[in-house]
Protein backbone atom coordinates (compact mmCIF):
# COMPACT_ATOMS: atom_id res chain seq x y z
CA UNK A 1 0.00 0.00 0.00
CA UNK A 2 1.39 3.36 -0.96
CA UNK A 3 0.77 6.63 0.73
CA UNK A 4 0.98 9.98 -0.94
CA UNK A 5 3.56 12.31 0.50
CA UNK A 6 2.62 15.82 1.66
CA UNK A 7 4.75 17.14 -1.19
CA UNK A 8 2.47 15.46 -3.74
CA UNK A 9 -0.68 16.89 -2.17
CA UNK A 10 0.61 20.44 -2.56
CA UNK A 11 2.38 19.90 -5.87
CA UNK A 12 2.68 22.97 -8.05
CA UNK A 13 0.73 23.05 -11.29
CA UNK A 14 3.99 22.93 -13.25
CA UNK A 15 4.50 19.28 -12.24
CA UNK A 16 1.09 18.30 -13.57
CA UNK A 17 1.20 17.47 -17.28
CA UNK A 18 -1.59 18.88 -19.43
CA UNK A 19 -3.12 15.44 -20.16
CA UNK A 20 -3.43 14.81 -16.41
CA UNK A 21 -5.19 18.12 -15.88
CA UNK A 22 -7.47 17.39 -18.86
CA UNK A 23 -8.33 13.94 -17.49
CA UNK A 24 -9.02 15.39 -14.06
CA UNK A 25 -11.25 18.12 -15.48
CA UNK A 26 -13.18 15.56 -17.54
CA UNK A 27 -13.70 13.45 -14.40
CA UNK A 28 -14.90 16.53 -12.51
CA UNK A 29 -17.32 17.45 -15.31
CA UNK A 30 -18.69 13.90 -15.41
CA UNK A 31 -19.09 13.84 -11.64
CA UNK A 32 -20.83 17.20 -11.59
CA UNK A 33 -23.21 16.09 -14.36
CA UNK A 34 -24.09 12.87 -12.53
CA UNK A 35 -24.58 14.69 -9.23
CA UNK A 36 -26.82 17.29 -10.91
CA UNK A 37 -28.85 14.52 -12.56
CA UNK A 38 -29.24 12.78 -9.20
CA UNK A 39 -30.38 15.99 -7.53
CA UNK A 40 -32.84 16.60 -10.35
CA UNK A 41 -34.29 13.10 -9.93
CA UNK A 42 -34.63 13.60 -6.18
CA UNK A 43 -36.42 16.94 -6.58
CA UNK A 44 -38.60 15.63 -9.43
CA UNK A 45 -39.58 12.66 -7.26
CA UNK A 46 -40.59 14.98 -4.43
CA UNK A 47 -42.54 17.60 -6.36
CA UNK A 48 -43.77 15.50 -9.28
CA UNK A 49 -46.15 12.60 -9.44
CA UNK A 50 -43.97 9.55 -10.09
CA UNK A 51 -45.53 6.10 -10.33
CA UNK A 52 -43.41 4.97 -7.38
CA UNK A 53 -42.09 7.86 -5.27
CA UNK A 54 -39.73 5.70 -3.21
CA UNK A 55 -38.13 4.20 -6.31
CA UNK A 56 -37.72 7.65 -7.88
CA UNK A 57 -36.01 8.94 -4.74
CA UNK A 58 -33.77 5.88 -4.47
CA UNK A 59 -32.72 6.25 -8.12
CA UNK A 60 -31.85 9.89 -7.54
CA UNK A 61 -29.78 9.07 -4.46
CA UNK A 62 -27.91 6.29 -6.31
CA UNK A 63 -27.09 8.58 -9.24
CA UNK A 64 -26.01 11.33 -6.84
CA UNK A 65 -23.68 8.90 -5.07
CA UNK A 66 -22.32 7.69 -8.42
CA UNK A 67 -21.44 11.30 -9.19
CA UNK A 68 -19.28 11.53 -6.08
CA UNK A 69 -16.82 8.90 -7.36
CA UNK A 70 -15.58 10.86 -10.39
CA UNK A 71 -15.57 14.06 -8.33
CA UNK A 72 -13.27 12.44 -5.78
CA UNK A 73 -11.18 10.88 -8.57
CA UNK A 74 -10.72 14.26 -10.29
CA UNK A 75 -9.65 15.81 -7.00
CA UNK A 76 -7.25 12.93 -6.40
CA UNK A 77 -5.73 13.30 -9.86
CA UNK A 78 -5.14 17.01 -9.32
CA UNK A 79 -3.33 16.06 -6.10
CA UNK A 80 -1.24 13.52 -8.08
CA UNK A 81 -2.77 10.53 -6.28
CA UNK A 82 -2.41 7.45 -8.43
CA UNK A 83 -5.63 5.89 -7.07
CA UNK A 84 -7.65 8.61 -8.83
CA UNK A 85 -6.91 7.25 -12.29
CA UNK A 86 -8.81 3.98 -11.87
CA UNK A 87 -12.24 5.41 -10.98
CA UNK A 88 -11.80 8.16 -13.57
CA UNK A 89 -11.02 5.57 -16.27
CA UNK A 90 -13.97 3.48 -15.13
CA UNK A 91 -16.29 6.45 -15.50
CA UNK A 92 -14.81 7.25 -18.92
CA UNK A 93 -15.30 3.64 -20.01
CA UNK A 94 -18.92 3.61 -18.88
CA UNK A 95 -19.55 6.64 -21.11
CA UNK A 96 -19.14 4.47 -24.21
CA UNK A 97 -22.05 2.02 -23.70
CA UNK A 98 -24.18 4.88 -22.36
CA UNK A 99 -23.48 6.82 -25.57
CA UNK A 100 -24.37 3.75 -27.65
CA UNK A 101 -27.80 3.44 -26.07
CA UNK A 102 -28.34 7.20 -26.28
CA UNK A 103 -27.50 7.03 -29.99
CA UNK A 104 -30.20 4.43 -30.55
CA UNK A 105 -32.83 6.83 -29.19
CA UNK A 106 -32.20 9.23 -32.09
CA UNK A 107 -33.00 12.93 -32.26
CA UNK A 108 -31.37 15.21 -29.71
CA UNK A 109 -30.20 12.18 -27.75
CA UNK A 110 -28.01 11.17 -30.71
CA UNK A 111 -26.23 14.53 -30.58
CA UNK A 112 -25.74 14.15 -26.84
CA UNK A 113 -24.51 10.59 -27.43
CA UNK A 114 -21.70 11.90 -29.63
CA UNK A 115 -20.70 14.39 -26.93
CA UNK A 116 -20.76 11.72 -24.21
CA UNK A 117 -18.69 9.32 -26.35
CA UNK A 118 -16.13 12.00 -27.23
CA UNK A 119 -15.84 13.01 -23.57
CA UNK A 120 -15.26 9.39 -22.56
CA UNK A 121 -12.68 8.77 -25.28
CA UNK A 122 -10.87 12.03 -24.49
CA UNK A 123 -10.73 11.07 -20.80
CA UNK A 124 -9.34 7.62 -21.59
CA UNK A 125 -6.74 9.03 -23.97
CA UNK A 126 -5.69 11.72 -21.49
CA UNK A 127 -5.36 9.41 -18.48
CA UNK A 128 -3.46 6.71 -20.39
CA UNK A 129 -0.97 9.23 -21.81
CA UNK A 130 2.64 8.21 -21.07
CA UNK A 131 3.39 11.50 -19.28
CA UNK A 132 0.48 10.91 -16.92
CA UNK A 133 1.70 7.41 -16.18
CA UNK A 134 5.21 8.72 -15.53
CA UNK A 135 3.96 11.35 -13.07
CA UNK A 136 1.54 9.07 -11.23
CA UNK A 137 3.92 6.11 -11.02
CA UNK A 138 6.96 8.18 -10.01
CA UNK A 139 8.39 7.17 -6.63
CA UNK A 140 7.34 9.49 -3.83
CA UNK A 141 9.73 10.40 -1.17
Amino acid sequence: MTTDSPRAKNAPAATRPAPLVAGAVIALVQGAALAAWGLYDIVAGLVGAPHNRGLAELGGVVILLLGLLPLLAGRGLLRLSRWGRTPALLTDSICLPVAYYMWQSGGVMAVLAVLVALLGLAGIAALLHPRVTAVLEAPRG
